[in-house]
């Protein structure tokens, strides 16, 4: 995403979902625990607009993204989004619907790592959030749903149909999307859906040990290999090649480049700049 605006100033405070920063780790925490932090309009709205909001200032380095409560997020409210779909028409629920594409687009796009960090129920939507962070972190009690066919939707929402066959396979994917079961910790680890296993009750610890870690590393490095996974999912091989040859010129022209290179030498950690 590009670092420059308009005029629009920086967002005081977010209504629908928590956010805390701490020295380059943005932790974006969804609080409606009585509600297993079922998503409303307002919440997949104010994550697009804080993820392109945190991608314009670039002070963030590392996202966590948590649920607070006993779940990490229980997909769409049905009585606020799934009552209120039904009463809209084509155009308005193209707009909602694209909307929710955004908020995943947006994880996919930032120029930092997302970590999500996986207790509880990740259900629809919310399972969706979890594939498209960079790491799913998890504890024993994760258990994950996309449910979309179960309420008569098509299996392939918010890009689920692109995504998870990138992540566990076109096998797994097909059985996960069109049945909706929910698959377990130790199941979704051993086909690839958990990138780090927690211990029990610790996933937000280790997703922020592995944010702190990403946060202070080379920033602009993290980057540009988030945005290669991307990119090069439907390249050819010549193509990605190619864009690998362009981006490794580019950084290798780079400060962090040339630190680690002094640092090597001096016997000494590097001091990461980001640029």
């Amino acid at each position: 995403m590009s670092p420059f605006t308009g005029s629009a100033a920086r967002t005081a405070r977010w209504e629908h979902v928590r956010v805390e920063i701490d020295d380059g780790v943005a932790t974006v925490t969804l609080a409606r625990p009585d509600k297993l932090n079922a998503l409303t309009f307002g919440a997949y709205a104010d994550l697009r607009d804080l993820l392109a909001e945190l991608s314009r200032e670039r002070a963030v380095r590392a996202l966590v993204l948590a649920g607070e409560g006993r779940g990490f997020c229980s997909g769409g409210d049905v009585d606020e989004i799934i009552g209120a779909t039904l009463a809209m028409d084509t155009a308005q629920l193209l707009d909602f619907n694209r909307m929710t594409g955004q908020v995943v687009r947006a994880i996919r796009e930032c120029p930092f790592p997302v970590i999500a960090a996986v207790h509880g129920v990740a259900a629809g939507a919310g399972a969706v959030l979890a594939l498209a962070s960079d790491f799913r972190v998890a504890d024993p009690t994760a258990r994950f749903a996309f449910l979309f066919t179960r309420v008569g939707l098509s299996g392939g929402d918010m890009g689920a149909a692109y995504l998870l066959p990138r992540v566990v396979g076109l096998g797994h994917a097909t059985r996960l999307l069109m049945l909706g079961e929910p698959v377990r910790a130790p199941e979704a680890e051993r086909i690839g859906l958990i990138s780090e296993m927690a211990e029990d009750g610790g996933a937000d610890q280790a997703a922020q040990a592995l944010a702190r870690r990403l946060a202070d590393g080379p920033a602009l490095a993290h980057a540009q290999t988030k945005a290669l996974l991307t990119a090069e999912l439907d390249m050819p091989l010549a193509a990605a090649v190619e864009l690998d040859a362009s981006t490794q010129a580019l950084l290798m022209n780079g400060a962090d480049y040339a630190e680690f290179h002094a640092a090597f030498t001096e016997k000494r950690p590097p001091k990461w700049q980001g640029r």
